[in-house]
């Protein structure tokens, strides 16, 4: 979501709320999608996050796009970088 955005939504006799359309668009999420909530007592917040299908998938993309900008490192190297024997 570009820049911080705040909506005030209300929640329904069963303490349900509706995600503004808004949001479910810069969420990515639409209906019969699953999203956390996670509670930060610091200040009371309550962030949303879209739920991945994946997460092994979405850290493998992650790896390879570290890999490809050259911010890996092969496991001799930080073997070599700190003193220690490879194996």
């Amino acid at each position: 979501m570009p820049g911080k955005k705040q909506v005030a939504v209300r929640l329904d006799n069963k303490c349900r709320l509706t995600l503004p359309k808004s949001i479910r668009e810069a969420l990515g999420v639409e209906a019969g999608d699953t999203v956390f909530l996670k509670h930060e007592p610091e200040g009371n917040l309550v962030r949303i996050t879209r739920a991945v299908e994946d997460p092994i998938a979405v850290l493998w993309e992650h790896a390879e796009k570290e890999y490809r900008a050259g911010r890996t490192k092969d496991l001799r190297d930080y073997a070599r970088e700190h003193g220690l024997t490879d194996v």
